[in-house]
């Protein structure tokens, strides 16, 4: 369920009834003094028992005391506790869910065991506990009442964020730099007020039940206050002399109970019906791989070198192991990973899904999914090292310092709020400016972005935008922290090949006037080979082969490097089928002994099952994980595609 969809549940008749009945007896409650035509307390001993009269609209009781002025004075006592009950269960029960589905860990398991010992408690017992403990005190058992219908509340809630949790945009704004109250607070609870109204609608109207029950007991406020629950135990003690008695209370709490109800099934139903309208990616093209020109400067020592990576690298990764919950245990999914990216370079990240890209640059942004951890390794970033760094610094190097952009670019914005809303909350976030200053910023990022009528897009919602238009606005958020490294994950994914040329240039653009470097994660040798210096080939979490792109692309010095060049389409010559390396990328659990890629390697050897394969440093800023690199480059007469059959 999206943020509370006000407009559809206003469209709803028996919503808008019960919203009309509910504040007309709240607004004859809170107005009884000024509004009732007489004192509740006022005798008319020539009217006793009467029925609906001229004077009495509604009748009197067995005192001749007016029946409507009762009531509306008893609902300032029995609508008050249900408003204590009310604010008591979603200032317990609603923080509750919230924190402990979004920090999850212990802080949920700790929750989680209140909770159950809460439901255990029987609720009528307590109630009378308190009220003989309190004397009587209808506050004290009404926020009593609060307290043991939290845990309800707090059940629903956490089960709504543990789901919105898992969203894109939550992710985008971790990366952003977002504090996790802030997350919490601007975009998790819109999205669990549908929920949470619901659950506390149902529990008003219980409360209202119970503030009855205790008033018809004789608890709680005592006489001559008049209460709704003492209206129904004076009805009921003159019920055979005059039955109408019992009809305009009993009636008054069963549509406020009935209204409490349907207005809950109002947002649940208008929450259901909403479909936010994305817009549907076009088939995308796989653009032809043609590298940067051979001037371009190769910028330093590649990873996986021995000697190390050179001084000036930005972010240097040196034997990164990842360790993630899969089938009920702990399981490698990188391992022994190398990489370096220099200031004011873009480097790529190729390999099949599932080779532990993401994870990979997940890991930088200290965002790995519930349950993984940094095994071993190290994440040095601009002298910091990212893997030991305690969690509030390394949240504030997210966003300023590093930035991310996603390949779904739509999901990754709240569709709860416009465009300019979601920048603005960023641009403050990182540059502290006033809310007038951040406004302008935000129009200037989304021109910089190349977005035309900027200020017509920040009045947009996320499913109003294109995906072309909705990666521009991503791109904008990742520059409101004027970062020094930002990671693309597949940002051309779901877009045509004219627009993911346009996003590609964009990419190059802002990196030649920010200096900004670039880790592009992808497995489109063409986005690789339009904007990437060096590249990295990874396969099943360990790193294959690293080049400088032109290098990468004449001379590939590993099989499944060569084997991915040969099945780009537009690398077979006419009339050749389209070759493809058999198999699939194997599973965490379930990877070979020594080179893992020996089993799909038509050079494969029983030395490459053997033992592990290091990577050697193969020519000058060349380096690749095979025993039989030389032999790549004979590939004909072994079943690979020569290095002329892949030369654009």
């Amino acid at each position: 369920m999206t943020a509370l969809p006000v407009r559809a549940i206003l469209r709803r008749p028996l919503a808008v009834a019960s919203l009309a009945y509910l504040g007309l007896v709240a607004a004859a409650a809170i107005g009884a003094g000024m509004v009732a035509p007489y004192d509740p307390a006022a005798t008319d001993l020539g009217h006793v028992l009467s029925g609906p009269t001229g004077l009495h609209p509604l009748g009197t009781d067995d005192l001749g005391r007016d029946l409507l002025s009762r009531i509306m004075h008893g609902g300032r006592v029995s609508l008050a506790g249900v408003a204590q009950a009310v604010l008591t269960v979603l200032l317990v029960g609603l923080p509750a869910g919230l924190v402990a589905g979004f920090l999850g860990g212990w802080v949920d398991r700790v929750v989680a065991w209140v909770i159950d010992l809460m439901l255990a408690i029987p609720v009528i017992i307590t109630l009378l506990v308190t009220l003989a403990v309190f004397g009587n005190h209808q506050t004290a058992a009404m926020v009593a009442l609060g307290v043991l219908g939290a845990p309800g509340l707090a059940r629903v809630v956490r089960g709504a964020t543990l789901a919105v949790r898992e969203e894109l945009y939550i992710a985008a704004a971790r990366v952003a730099g977002l504090p996790e109250r802030l997350i919490m607070v601007r975009h998790v609870l819109p999205r669990v007020a549908g929920p949470a109204i619901v659950q506390t609608s149902i529990f008003a109207g219980v409360a209202l039940l119970v503030d009855t029950g205790l008033g018809y007991l004789g608890l709680g406020v005592a006489p001559p206050t008049p209460t709704w629950g003492g209206l129904v135990a004076e009805a009921s003690r003159v019920i055979d002399r005059q039955p109408w008695m019992l009809v305009p209370t009993g009636g008054v709490i069963a549509l406020a109970i009935l209204s409490f109800g349907l207005l809950g099934d109002a947002v649940r139903d208008a929450g259901a019906d909403r479909v936010a309208g994305r817009p549907t990616a076009r088939p995308r093209r796989t653009a032809r791989p043609t590298p940067r020109p051979a001037g371009r400067p190769e910028p330093g020592r590649p990873a996986g070198d021995p000697a190390g990576p050179g001084p000036r690298a930005l972010l240097s990764v040196r034997g990164l192991t990842i360790a993630l919950p899969w089938r009920d245990r702990a399981r490698t999914v990188v391992e022994d990973f190398d990489l370096d990216i220099h200031p004011g370079e873009t480097v790529g990240l190729m390999g099949e899904s599932g080779c532990g890209k993401t994870i990979t640059g997940r890991a930088v942004l200290g965002l790995l999914p519930a349950g993984g951890q940094v095994s071993s390794g190290e994440i040095w970033f601009d002298g910091t090292d990212l893997a030991t760094v305690p969690r509030r610094r390394l949240r504030r190097l997210r966003g300023s310092q590093i930035a991310l952009i996603s390949q779904d670019p739509v999901a990754s914005l709240d569709p709860a709020f416009t465009v300019g809303h979601q920048v603005a909350e960023f641009v403050r976030r990182h540059r502290r400016t006033s809310r007038a200053q951040a406004r302008a910023q935000t129009l200037e990022l989304l021109a910089r972005v190349n977005l035309p009528d900027p200020a017509a897009v920040a009045r947009r919602y996320p499913h109003q935008l294109s995906g072309g238009m909705a990666q521009r606005v991503a791109i904008a958020i990742a520059l409101a922290g004027q970062p020094k490294l930002l990671i693309a994950d597949e940002p051309t994914t779901a877009l045509d090949v004219t627009v993911q040329a346009e996003i590609l240039d964009l990419l190059v653009d802002l990196q030649q006037t920010t200096g900004m470097s670039i880790l592009l994660i992808s497995h489109d040798w063409g986005v690789v080979a339009g904007i990437c210096q060096r590249a990295y080939v990874m396969y099943a979490g360990h790193l294959m082969e690293t080049a400088p792109v032109t290098d990468l692309f004449a001379r590939p010095r590993h099989p499944y490097t060569a084997g991915l060049l040969a099945s780009v389409p537009g690398a077979a010559r006419p009339g050749e089928r389209l070759p493809a390396i058999p198999g699939t990328v194997p599973e965490p659990g379930e990877r070979p002994a020594g080179c893992r890629f020996h089993p799909r390697c038509p050079l494969a050897t029983a030395q490459c099952a053997a033992a592990p394969v290091p990577v050697v440093r193969v020519a000058d800023g060349h380096a690749s994980r095979c025993l039989h690199h030389d032999q790549v480059q004979r590939g004909g007469e072994h079943g690979l595609p020569t290095a002329a059959a892949r030369r654009p």
